[in-house]
């Protein structure tokens, strides 16, 4: 009897200690190499904001864990034969984080907020493929003339001006995630605070400390809610990469997208696979502004590019996670071919410097009479290293250097709002594989991501008529005279093609390397 009541009451503690096993809150701590400088998903830019919001938010489309495209509150969509409108089915049990149902007017509502000009969307432009699209955002049509309509709760239709290859890659980008109306309408830019905030993703924002944390926790009415298995994410602003290191080692951080180009090689050796480098779809550059009075002549800013030797940046700087870039487009894109390169990519770079001070000289510059410049950037060991060493390539030409940095959030809002600048340092990854998605950041009315300040009708044209054709290799034709234009103007000198670096515990399961580096904590779980 006795023994009898021992084993009953041992099967007893055992089943509640697996109990608050199974209750026990899943954490997951993730590194974020830059504070949000918003979370409203129509003035969003960063590659920092679009990790956050793809946890908040779904598009018609999503992301799974490779990276790739899968149906989001959009279950399945068709195309018209000519490939100008697409009908969207939306599920029926998708949800806002406060129970209302996700129908197809959120979606015309949010895609003509987008394109509404009072919202002041510096990347509106992403989705001018939609018919009327272009007209609405210039003020010069009403928003309601968007091609966009709510055909029932369950089905949305949307015609494109054009056939257009990357239209449901596009999608998936954080511009194309919807706002909750109701919420919008109640808070105005308010609707973004946690107190506000209805989302319709796996996660609901809950807390945001900026420069210090953001919670977002378990979203019960999310669609797939029973397969997440992470119940809080935390995302920490890492811009200090070395810190996140340490972080890391500590235990502190799960992961962090980004880590210290210095150390690489002590993290190859200490940490091994928790060190993840993998090819990613980007481009390291320095903008040029062309209203500087130096930098307007063409052949000041060859010889800047050309003296830059990107084999040591690459290797010396980067560790080799990152690879020597000769033109804007990175190759292996999809819908391109090869890309149109820099004439002096083979040359030398004795003969490209000596060439280089030939054409500063010609400008009037010299060690005697030096060209002054400043480098911005935004503060990160690695970048402030490739400045430094860009500033010392540039000495023999006769250029003397400065360097400014700022946090990550200042020095694009800096860029994106025109403010003064010399050289600039900034990053582009690609939203979807294909070259348009490079290329049209320097059409001159992108007043968002042409930093340059690049105006060039004959580029635009280009552009312009790229957009409009349906065969693919006509297309590719003209996009790759329109990358010819920019690497012999260079709005932007492009430096190195990325590599991404990631810190990734061994406790973490579903974080899986891919091209777009995009990595939804929605399929990651992390052992207890």
């Amino acid at each position: 009897m006795i023994k009898s009541l021992r084993v009953t009451a041992l099967a007893a503690a055992l089943m509640a200690a697996t109990s608050l096993t199974a209750m026990a809150e899943v954490v997951y701590h993730r590194g974020n190499t830059g504070d949000p400088e918003t979370l409203d998903q129509h003035k969003t830019s960063t590659v920092y904001e679009a990790h956050i919001l793809r946890d908040l938010y779904e598009g018609l489309v999503a992301y799974n864990a490779k990276g790739e495209i899968i149906p989001g509150v959009a279950e399945s969509w068709t195309a018209s034969e000519d490939g100008t409108v697409y009908t969207f089915t939306l599920r029926e049990d998708a949800k806002w984080s406060n129970g209302d149902p996700v129908v197809a007017g959120d979606f015309v509502y949010s895609l003509r907020r987008i394109m509404n000009p009072e919202t002041g969307a510096k990347y509106a432009n992403i989705l001018y493929p939609i018919k009327n699209a272009e007209a609405v955002n210039t003020g010069d049509m009403a928003v309601e003339e968007l091609a966009v309509r709510a055909i029932d709760d369950r089905t949305l239709e949307i015609a494109l001006e054009a056939p257009t290859p990357y239209f449901i890659d596009l999608l998936g980008h954080q511009t194309g995630l919807p706002v909750h109306p109701a919420t919008v309408e109640a808070h105005g830019t308010d609707f973004v605070k946690p107190e506000n905030i209805v989302s319709n993703g796996p996660f609901t924002l809950v807390e945001f400390t900026p420069n210090a944390q953001l919670k977002a926790n378990k979203n019960p009415h999310f669609h797939d809610a029973d397969n997440v298995q992470i119940d809080t994410v935390i995302f920490y602003p890492t811009e200090d990469r070395g810190a996140a290191l340490r972080r890391f080692q500590a235990g502190e951080l799960h992961t962090n997208n980004d880590a210290p180009t210095e150390q690489v090689a002590f993290m190859k050796e200490e940490l091994g696979p928790q060190f993840r480098v993998a090819p990613y779809l980007g481009n390291y550059y320095y903008a040029l502004n062309h209203e500087d009075e130096a930098l307007s002549n063409p052949d000041v800013r060859r010889a800047l590019s050309m003296a830059i030797d990107r084999e040591f940046l690459a290797e010396e700087i980067w560790g080799s996670v990152m690879v020597p870039a000769y033109s804007f487009v990175p190759p292996g894109i999809g819908n391109y071919g090869e890309p149109a390169y820099a004439d002096y990519k083979n040359m030398s770079l004795i003969d490209r410097e000596d060439k280089a001070i030939e054409l500063l000289a010609g400008a009037g510059y010299s060690p005697d009479n030096p060209l002054q410049l400043e480098i911005r950037y935004n503060t990160s060991e690695n970048h402030k290293n490739t400045a430094v060493a860009i500033a010392d390539m540039w000495k023999p030409l006769g250029v003397e250097v400065s360097m400014l940095n700022t946090d990550v959030a200042t020095h694009y809002a800096h860029l994106r709002d025109r403010g003064d600048f010399d050289v600039a340092r900034a990053g582009w990854i690609g939203d979807y594989s294909d070259p348009q998605n490079f290329l049209f950041m320097v059409e001159s009315d992108n007043t968002g991501f042409n930093y340059a300040r690049y105006n060039n009708p004959e580029y635009d044209a280009l552009m312009d008529e790229a957009a409009k054709t349906v065969d693919l290799e006509k297309r590719a034709q003209l996009l790759q005279q329109a990358e010819a234009l920019f690497m012999r103007d260079l709005p932007f000198i492009p430096l190195m093609y990325y590599g991404s670096m990631n810190l990734v515990s061994d406790t973490v399961s579903g974080f899986e390397d891919n091209l777009q580096n995009i990595h939804p904590t929605r399929w990651m779980s992390i052992a207890q």
